[in-house]
């Protein structure tokens, strides 16, 4: 009697700790629980940060997919993984969303490390068609067609190019029974644009339509929809007529991003997409503002340079905000393009762009900058086509975690001939480098940014060569030339300041201002030091260090150069600060590198033709 007591003075949600719990739930129960999962997020996102718009407009479509299908017997792939904190709930990780996004705490995105329900945990979009695919095949080559395979795509996602070679090859399959769930609420961050956004506005509104011929079922998918994906009911009977099947099958279900919570329905930006911690009332950021960040000074200084040269235009990849294009489109609205989630087609296009006259600018997150490589390469590095690129997000992002650390942009940009890369160490550098680069007609150039606020300006002591001196010990020998890679220029001052007080080492601190190709001047006045230390937040290994030390040896510069950068690893989510510092990237760990590496026994070289030895 005290257990049954106990039960019902639970909540419902407290009652629902696995799939199993919710499908013995009875239906008059289940608009309970879509109201106490909602309350539930808007207190704990507001309170850490992560995606909410995104989580609130998937409630009931997540509460009927765990009801049909048998997680993880049946295969629940999420696109993006913006939308799954409903599936984290569903669970068993209800207890842990405290720790949401915080160092060692639960992932913003699906983890397999955190449970067997988590398939995939790429947070890069339009992937989850082709998972799905292979999937199938997997279960149909080993006899086990019994168990469901679901994808759960939003319509932003499915104007990525990936996800239309998936539609591809499911469609044409017929003996391949996977279940496309369109989650469709009208947009990505920003309304979703394109051919396709139009099409589904049309099966949306046009009543009827799964009985009508349209994309999907020319692919060879039988359609349902559209279906209203606020009543759980509904989606619920959809699907198990779905599974019926045994095909191919799109489920096209409609929702509201930010559902029920009037702060994010009534944005009409990105509906919360992405918060810090925030009021739950407003939906404004809590504590004192914020320094502007680098991505909001990027957008005020485009402006100020497209206003001044016309042939500037600006190409983005459905992150139009995100990237700081915002200003640039209400002051310019025709020049600047949004091409949806599809980064391999935004590049190109901008190389066609540049083949007509005008110098694009592609704005794009660091990490997917990755899924365009082959074009930045052949489409446009090739042709010596003057495209600029501003990767936002560079190095460590924070608490998004593995999939969304900008940190390979340096080691393969590296590669392409004849490109051009800046890093700005404060946002008046950010100004005069983009300057420079949309007045480079000679071939690519790129600009990264980290996600951080842009600290106070860092002024040089001379310029040479093209480069800034940033700090010349007084009175002491040429000890050691640092190399910071952009804003880490803050921590290489720190470090210098020790060094030279603390430990009487004559230190020379370069800002290259243009990290590739590896300025000559910097070797030269490598040759006049005892040690070189550069540090970047990109991986170790092919990046700025390396350039800088292969093209040391390639002169017969024989100081040592230590590389410092970070791991060859997958790096966990976390503060910024606490991450670089675990890297040994900020000024305590570059003190101790330069200690450790630094032989005091020999002096500093008189001139370059008495160097000491040494290797990388």
């Amino acid at each position: 009697m005290a257990t049954a007591r106990m039960e019902h003075s639970l909540s419902v949600l407290e009652r629902v700790n696995d799939p199993g719990a919710l499908r013995s739930l009875p239906d008059g129960e289940l608009a309970v629980l879509a109201a106490e999962i909602r309350r539930f997020l808007v207190e704990k996102v507001c309170a850490t940060g992560g995606h909410l718009g995104p989580n609130l407009g998937a409630v009931e479509l997540t509460l009927a997919l765990h009801r049909v299908f048998d997680s993880p017997d049946d295969a629940l792939v999420f696109d993006i993984g913006h939308q799954a904190y409903v599936h984290k709930l569903l669970t068993g990780r209800r207890n842990r969303f405290d720790s949401l996004r915080q160092q060692g705490g639960l992932s913003g995105y699906p983890s397999r490390r955190e449970s067997v329900h988590d398939l995939v945990e790429n947070s890069h979009a339009s992937t989850a068609l082709s998972y799905a695919d292979g999937l199938a095949r997997a279960r149909q080559l080993a006899g086990e067609q019994e168990r469901a395979v679901v994808a759960v795509i939003g319509d932003g996602a499915l104007t990525g190019g990936m996800a239309w070679e998936a539609l591809n090859n499911l469609g044409g399959a017929p003996d391949r029974p996977v279940i496309v769930v369109v989650n469709d609420n009208g947009r990505s961050y920003a309304p979703t644009t394109g051919a396709l956004a139009e099409h589904l506005r049309l099966l949306r509104y046009g009543g009827g339509a799964e009985a009508c011929r349209n994309f999907f079922t020319d692919l060879g998918f039988a359609y349902f929809g559209p279906v209203d994906g606020h009543h759980t009911a509904e989606v619920e009977g959809v699907l198990r007529r779905a599974r019926a099947l045994k095909r191919p099958v799109v489920v096209h279900v409609m929702t509201v991003k930010g559902k029920g919570h009037a702060p994010a329905e009534a944005d009409p930006a990105d509906c919360l997409h992405a918060v810090g911690v925030v009021d739950q009332a407003t939906g404004r950021p809590v504590g004192e503002p914020s320094a502007p960040s680098w991505t909001s000074e990027f957008g005020r200084a485009l402006v100020e340079v497209a206003a001044d040269r016309p042939e500037v235009v600006a190409v983005t990849a459905a992150m139009l905000l995100p990237t700081g294009l915002g200003l640039m489109k209400e002051r310019f609205p025709e020049r600047v393009f949004d091409v949806g989630i599809a980064e391999q087609h935004a590049v190109t296009s901008a190389a066609g762009l540049a083949m007509g006259g005008f110098h694009p600018l592609v704005a794009v997150y660091a990490t997917f900058l990755n899924r365009a490589f082959d074009q930045v390469l052949m489409d446009v590095a090739l042709h010596r086509l003057p495209v600029t690129f501003v990767l936002d997000r560079a190095g460590i992002t924070g608490p998004d975690g593995p999939s969304h650390h900008g940190m390979w942009d340096l080691a393969l940009l590296s590669m392409v001939p004849g490109l051009r890369l800046a890093a700005p160490r404060d946002t008046a550098q950010l100004r005069r480098l983009l300057t420079e680069a949309v007045s480079w007609g000679e071939g690519p150039t790129a600009l990264r940014l980290p996600k951080a606020a842009a600290g106070a300006g860092i002024g040089a002591l001379a310029r040479m060569d093209g480069m800034d001196i940033l700090h010349r010990s007084k009175g002491r020998p040429l000890d050691v030339l640092l190399v910071p890679v952009g804003p880490l220029a803050r921590a290489a001052l720190e470090a210098a300041g020790v060094l030279d007080a603390e430990h009487g080492i004559g230190v020379t601190v370069a800002d290259p201002r243009w990290v590739f190709p590896v300025n000559e001047g910097l070797v030269s006045l490598a040759a006049r030091h005892r040690l070189v230390v550069s540090m970047e937040d990109g991986v170790r290994t092919g990046g700025a260090g390396t350039a800088l030390a292969g093209r040391c040896r390639e002169q017969g510069v024989t100081t040592p150069v230590q590389v410092l950068g970070l791991p060859h690893a997958f790096l966990p989510h976390g503060p910024r600060p606490g991450l670089l510092a675990e890297a040994g990237l900020d000024a305590a760990g570059l003190v101790r590198t330069v200690l450790a590496s630094l032989d005091h026994r020999h002096p500093a070289p008189a001139a370059p033709g008495h160097l000491l030895g040494g290797t990388q």
